[in-house]
C-alpha cells in the first residue's frame, strides 16, 4: 500500500511502499477513506516533539473495516469507523472511571517480539505514530482505538471527528461545561479552535468570543458561531475582552500550544473562570501565572482530546452533524490527495489553513 514516511524530522514527507501485517488478536484492519492534515502532525514532523523514524505521521481519520482479528466484537467488516489516537485498554483506573483518554495501559499494543504492524518494502519496522499512522490507504489497529458510526455519515467530515472536534468540542461539552448564557472565550480558530466555539453555540453559551491573527479565520469564527471576534496582535486585547464581557468570560480555551496564549487565557477570566488549555506546548516552555492570581478563584487545567469517552460521544457528535446541529464543512478548507501532504503542511506553517483533508479513491 502506498503511505507517507517521515524519515527524518524536518524534511518533506516520502510517499513509499510500506507492508501492513495481518491483524492479530483484537487488531482491526481498516481502509483509510479520509484522513485530516492536523497541526499536531506538523509538531513531530518538524521536530518540535520528538517522534522515532521511520514513521507514517497522520492521527485524525476514518474509514471502513475490511478484516478484523481474533476476539474483536466491538466492529465488524463493512463497519463505517473513525478511529482515535489514544487507545483504551477498557480496564485500568482511568478507563473505569470515565477518562479513557488519559489510558496507557500497554496491552493495547503489540508485544516486542511480534512483527511490527507496519514495515518499509525492504524489512524495515516503522514506529507506530500515535497508534494509528492514518496517512496511509491502510490502517492496523487495535479495536479500542476506533468506533462503529452511523454509515450515513460522509467519511471526509467524520475523520474531523477523530482529533478537532472531540478536542474542541470535548472542552466545551466535557471539561468546561458550558451551561446556557456563560461566556467563552476561544483562543486559536483553526480545526479545534472552531469546533470548541461551535460546541459553544451548541451549549447555549450567551457571548463566544474568538482570538486569532487571521482576519479570515475570525471570520470562520463568526459563521461557526462566534459573537466577537478580536485580533490576537491587537494592543489591549485582554482588556478590551474584559471590557466587553464584564468582568471575563466564564471559561476560556486555549487551542494555539504557546506559553503567551495560556497566559492570555488565564488573564482574561472572570473571577472563579476556568482555562482550559489544549495546545502542545513544546518540551522545554513553561507557562507563567502571577500568584495573587490564584487568589480569585480561578482554574487553570489541562485535557486531553477533550476528555472525550470515544464509544459514547463519538456516535453523539455524527448525529449532531447529521441533525444539522454540528458544522464540519466550514471547518473543510480543501480535500486533497496523498500526493498533495507537504503542500498541505506548508500551509499549516504559514498558519492559513484551516483543515485540509486528503480522501483516498
Amino acid at each position: 500500500m502506498k503511505a507517507a514516511i517521515l524519515r527524518e524530522a524536518g524534511s518533506p514527507l516520502s510517499i513509499e511502499d510500506v507492508r501492513i501485517d495481518a491483524p492479530g488478536p483484537r487488531e482491526v484492519l481498516i481502509r483509510t477513506a479520509a484522513v485530516g492534515v492536523c497541526r499536531s502532525d506538523l509538531h513531530f514532523v518538524d521536530g518540535s516533539f520528538p517522534h522515532p523514524v521511520p514513521t507514517v505521521p497522520g492521527h485524525e481519520a476514518a474509514g471502513v473495516v475490511e478484516v478484523v482479528g481474533d476476539g474483536v466484537s466491538s466492529v465488524r467488516p463493512g463497519d463505517p469507523v473513525i478511529t482515535f489516537f489514544t487507545v483504551f485498554c477498557g480496564s485500568c483506573e482511568f478507563c473505569t472511571s470515565g477518562r479513557p483518554s488519559l489510558c496507557i495501559d500497554p496491552s493495547t499494543r503489540r508485544p516486542a517480539d511480534a512483527p511490527p504492524r507496519l514495515s518499509l518494502a525492504d524489512g524495515t519496522p516503522l514506529a507506530p505514530f500515535l497508534n494509528l499512522s492514518a496517512f496511509a490507504e491502510r490502517m492496523l489497529v487495535h479495536e479500542n482505538a476506533c468506533v462503529a458510526i452511523d454509515k450515513a455519515m460522509p467519511l471526509d467530515r467524520a475523520a474531523l471527528l477523530g482529533c478537532a472536534v472531540i478536542t474542541g468540542a470535548g472542552a466545551v461539552f466535557n471539561d468546561s461545561k458550558v451551561k446556557p448564557g456563560e461566556s467563552v472565550a476561544v483562543i486559536g480558530a483553526g480545526g479545534i479552535g472552531l469546533a470548541a466555539i461551535n460546541a459553544a453555540k451548541i451549549a447555549g453559551a450567551g457571548m463566544i468570543v474568538a482570538i486569532d491573527p487571521v482576519a479570515e479565520k475570525r471570520e470562520l469564527a463568526k459563521r461557526m458561531g462566534a459573537t466577537h471576534a478580536f485580533d490576537a496582535g491587537a494592543e489591549g486585547l485582554a482588556k478590551a475582552v474584559l471590557t466587553l464581557t464584564g468582568g471575563g468570560v466564564h471559561y476560556a480555551i486555549e487551542a494555539v500550544g504557546r506559553p503567551n496564549t495560556a497566559e492570555l487565557a488565564w488573564t482574561i477570566l472572570r473571577r472563579g473562570g476556568t482555562a482550559t488549555i489544549l495546545g502542545m506546548i513544546a518540551p522545554g516552555q513553561s507557562v507563567s501565572i502571577a500568584g495573587p492570581t490564584f487568589l480569585t478563584g480561578k482554574k487553570l487545567q489541562g485535557s486531553l482530546l477533550g476528555s472525550t469517552q470515544f464509544p459514547l460521544d463519538m456516535p453523539r457528535l455524527v448525529r449532531m452533524y447529521l441533525d444539522g446541529k454540528l458544522d464540519l464543512d466550514t471547518m473543510v478548507a480543501e480535500t486533497i490527495a496523498l500526493d498533495d501532504v507537504n503542500t498541505a503542511l506548508a500551509k499549516l506553517r504559514s498558519g492559513d489553513s484551516v483543515r485540509s483533508v486528503i480522501v483516498f479513491p
